[in-house]
């Protein structure tokens, strides 16, 4: 007859070795995860401070499968401007694509920077841009012709400009040498002022050797990049939140995932967007005030002089819709009249209209 004693040894030797058995079931996934930029910049911050912990603790309440993360921000693996090109290559598995940076890859993708002066609601930008993904095949085709699956998507706060001189009216920037990325260097043509290329990492430096007078940039971006140090003028003009790009993953990679692993990845990359538009909101607003304490002025410009500054810009949409249409055969045309009356449609007071 079998004894307590021996009964007791049994079933603790069998949830010991049921224990074990669960543990060894976890299956381990790793990935690699990059971004041009290091996570000082929000859109990163919210990457490693969301969205991995985030499909961790998804997976790890799962109990089957769970990832070792190998971070590299600060362009370790992929400089601003060819993150698609590592995560495409497999040099990364996953990571944020600035579109903005990135324009050829990604042509409709960057409708919003050929129609300035629209609206400064990040969340609204955002879901405008994937509503015209999801009504647009020639969108979606940017991101699976490059080998690439499209997690999720973000908008930057309104671009304003800060400047070592005040501005009052359009005339204030005659002359002056203003940074400005990729295609927002269409924002000061005709203006007055001389673009000069650049990006977030390249802003603070160009600015204090006097390479630059300025920078077109976004208060969110503009902080971590310290231009509050070598500029005392923000301001206000709003030309608008801008679509810059979002959470990519090699396609390869992520089709030969577990399906739960992917419904994850999809799911928490939703939430990322609603996360990213919050905090960005906020972040803006925090570091405005943070900025203001450190020395610097911020003003807005007249409406009036709003209106002056966009209507004195070439016909940037008409020209990169008939660019795009006639060179590649894409629906920039009907890309960029959906967003304009999408803004519209949400109310946006317009001082110009790109589609017409």
């Amino acid at each position: 007859m079998i004894d307590r004693r021996t009964m007791l040894v049994s079933t603790v030797a069998t949830v010991v070795a049921g224990g074990t058995s669960a543990r060894a079931q976890t299956q381990t996934i790793k990935l690699t995860a990059s971004a041009g930029h290091p996570p000082g910049f929000l859109w990163v911050r919210v990457m490693e401070e969301f969205f991995i912990p985030e499909v961790d603790r998804r997976l790890a309440a799962a109990g089957k499968y769970k990832i070792e993360w190998t971070k590299a921000w600060g362009g370790t693996l992929a400089k601003v401007g060819q993150e698609s090109v590592a995560i495409k290559d497999g040099v990364s598995d996953i990571g944020w694509v600035g579109t903005l940076f990135e324009a050829a890859r990604f042509p409709l993708q960057n409708v919003t920077y050929y129609a300035p002066f629209g609206s400064t609601d990040v969340a609204l930008v955002s879901k405008i841009i994937t509503d015209l993904q999801n009504k647009h095949p020639a969108m979606a085709d940017a991101w699976n012709k490059n080998n690439l699956v499209y997690l999720s998507g973000a908008s930057l706060d309104t671009y304003q400009i800060f400047t070592t001189f005040p501005i009052k009216t359009l005339d204030d920037l005659k002359g002056r040498k203003i940074s400005a990325p990729g295609t927002a260097a269409n924002w000061v043509k005709d203006t007055g002022a001389v673009a000069v290329g650049g990006n977030l990492n390249t802003y603070f430096e160009d600015i204090k050797s006097g390479a630059s007078e300025g920078a077109l940039a976004f208060v969110t971006g503009g902080f971590p990049a310290r231009l509050h140090e070598v500029t005392k003028h923000v301001t206000r003009i709003n030309i608008g939140a801008m679509y810059a790009g979002g959470i990519i993953m090699n396609r390869r990679r992520f089709t030969g995932l577990p399906p739960e692993v992917q419904q994850v990845l999809r799911e928490v990359g939703g939430q990322y967007a609603d996360r990213f538009a919050k905090l960005e909101m906020e972040t803006a607003a925090t570091f405005e005030r943070r900025m203001t304490e450190a020395g610097v002025t911020f003003s807005d410009i007249a409406p009036a002089e709003r209106k002056r500054w966009a209507d004195a810009l070439p016909d940037i949409g008409r020209i990169w819709a008939a660019d795009l249409e006639s060179k590649q055969r894409l629906p920039a045309r009907a890309v960029l009249t959906d967003y304009m009356a999408a803004l519209k449609s949400a109310g946006v007071d317009l001082p110009r209209d790109w589609g017409k």
